[in-house]
Parts: structure tokens; C-alpha cells; sequence
């Protein structure tokens, strides 16, 4: 059974209808396929390449500087790296969830000046990783007693010298204290989608809740919360890609450090040695990373898109 032909009349139609928008698109499309992929496509060749100096590509490499950075790596520096980067992640995102939903659940239930409190949280995310890093390096001076700066300073001042401590200077716990200036500044958003979130639940849903006796916590557990769950994963989605290629507050802080050195900051080290091929590598792999972060997101999104 042969199929039937689309008409010339009906198939001009349809480019007099597609047409305008493809022409209105192309310019972006081509800086996406350039600028975006084009230069994906560039990594990727260049990671697999023997280019490891300033004398250019030496021939094909494979997965040999894939393999080295996790097995031949001077003192395990990309695992490290890796570690640094995962206890920084978890703080992170925990710490901005928690102290967001915190300050949407008290304006969420009411107060005055609601206004002033929400620009008052929302500020920080205003300011640039860079100052509000130069900041937090000065209020996290690892100096105690007499000579100490910053929180240390503030607690020695208060005679509370139990809470003084070496913040990313730790050796063990250096990349929790170093998500602290990204929780404070990341929070405040944090805030405003779970605010946006309560605020789209409908009234009727409050009041049947009310009538069937739910008040008060089992509200919260039972009602609210289970329709907060999209905006949870939007802000563990955009918090998780932020910390992974967090470069310019750990610089602003710390400097290149063993002791709070992420990948990201490892590709612009390896970069300045002229190891191309090697930084290349490591970007692929943040790449991923970020990919297995986000591309389970957007699928679930479709997905919900196309049921409703």
C-alpha cells in the first residue's frame, strides 16, 4: 500500500508556516551548534589526543588520560579533587534546602514586613562569588586567641573560645566550612522557589485539608509538603550543576589549595602547565557529571510536560 504524497500546495503551506520561525531561530541555533556542541565536540578530540605540552598534538591517545587521572595521578590529586568536590556538594545542598525551606515556612505562615525580609535573604545572591568569597576569607581566618580575625574574633570576644576552629584550613572537614559562603548566598533563593511553591497551592486544598481535621504539622507533612516535591528537585538540580563547576568562591577564599581543590580548579592548574589534553579530560568528566545530574531531570520533566 503506497503512501499518500503531500500536495506541492500543501507542502509550501507548511514552509510559508515554518519558515519565519526557522529564520527568527537560525542565529541562535548557530551560536548554540558553534559555541555550545562545536566546542563539546573540540574537548572531546582534544581529550582524547597526546597533547601535553606547548608542542602541539602528538598523535591519538584514546582513553589513556582518562585512565591516568585515576590511576597514574601524582598523589591521587583528581580523586582527591573528586572527594573535595562530593563533601562540598552534600553541605551544600543540604544546608542551602534546609535553611531555605526554613525561611519560606516562616513567610509562608505570615508576618509583617514580609517584603523587607525577602530582600533582606535574597541580597546575597545579588553579590558576585568573587566579593562575597573575599569576605568570607577575612570571616574565616583560621587565627585563635589572641591574634584571631573574623568568627574566631567574634567568638573570643564572647568567651565562647570552645567554637573557634580552623575552618577550611581542616584538614578533615576543610570543604564542609567551604560551602558555608555558598550556602549563605545560595539560600535566599533557595527561599524564593519553595515560597513561589506554597504560594501556587491552591486555597481549596488548605480548606479540604482544614475540614478532614488536618491542622497544623499534618498539614505540612501530608499536604503541603508532598506538593512541594517539583520545586525540591528544580533547586536540587540547579544547586548540585552550581557546585560542580564551582570555581571563583573557592579561588576567592582558599586560592589553589590541596586542601580545597575541586576538579574545576584543577583543569585551570593543569591548563597553566600546558597540559591541554589533561584539563580536557578533566572537563569531560565534570561534563558528566553535570550531564548525570541534569539529563535525568529533564526527562522526568518531559515526561510530567506530555501527561499533562
Amino acid at each position: 500500500m503506497t503512501t499518500p504524497r503531500r500536495s506541492p500546495g500543501k507542502r509550501s503551506a507548511a514552509l510559508r508556516r515554518w519558515l519565519p520561525g526557522l529564520l527568527l531561530l537560525s542565529p541562535s541555533i548557530i551560536l548554540l551548534a558553534v559555541f555550545v556542541y562545536g566546542l563539546i565536540g573540540w574537548t572531546i578530540k582534544l581529550s582524547l589526543s597526546d597533547e601535553h605540552d606547548a608542542l602541539g598534538n602528538q598523535g591519538f591517545a584514546g582513553l589513556k588520560n582518562f585512565t591516568q587521572l585515576f590511576t597514574d595521578d601524582i598523589n591521587d590529586r583528581f580523586v582527591h579533587s573528586l572527594k573535595n568536590l562530593g563533601i562540598f556538594t552534600l553541605v551544600f545542598m543540604v544546608g542551602a534546602l534546609v535553611m531555605g525551606l526554613f525561611w519560606a515556612l516562616l513567610l509562608e505562615r505570615g508576618v509583617r514586613g514580609e517584603g523587607v525580609f525577602r530582600a533582606v535573604y535574597l541580597f546575597p545572591m545579588a553579590v558576585s562569588f568573587v566579593a562575597s568569597g573575599v569576605v568570607w576569607r577575612w570571616l574565616m581566618n583560621s587565627a585563635d586567641g589572641a591574634n584571631a580575625g573574623g568568627l574566631n574574633r567574634i567568638f573570643e570576644d564572647l568567651h565562647l573560645g570552645f567554637l573557634e576552629n580552623p575552618w577550611w584550613t581542616d584538614p578533615d572537614w576543610g570543604m564542609a566550612a567551604m560551602a558555608l559562603p555558598a550556602i549563605w548566598q545560595l539560600s535566599g533563593y533557595v527561599m524564593a522557589l519553595f515560597l513561589s511553591g506554597f504560594r501556587g497551592i491552591p486555597a481549596e486544598l488548605r480548606e479540604a485539608a482544614a475540614m478532614d481535621g488536618a491542622s497544623g504539622w499534618k498539614l505540612y507533612r501530608h499536604v503541603l509538603f508532598p506538593q512541594l516535591t517539583p520545586t525540591a528537585l528544580s533547586a536540587l538540580i540547579i544547586l548540585g550543576h552550581m557546585s560542580m563547576k564551582m570555581f571563583d568562591l573557592i579561588m576567592s577564599v582558599s586560592g589553589a589549595q590541596w586542601l580545597t581543590e575541586v576538579p574545576a580548579v584543577y583543569v585551570w592548574q593543569t591548563l597553566l602547565t600546558s597540559d591541554f589534553a589533561k584539563a580536557a579530560a578533566i572537563s569531560i568528566i565534570l561534563l558528566l557529571l553535570v550531564a548525570i545530574v541534569i539529563v535525568p531531570y529533564l526527562i522526568y520533566n518531559n515526561r510530567v510536560e506530555r501527561r499533562s
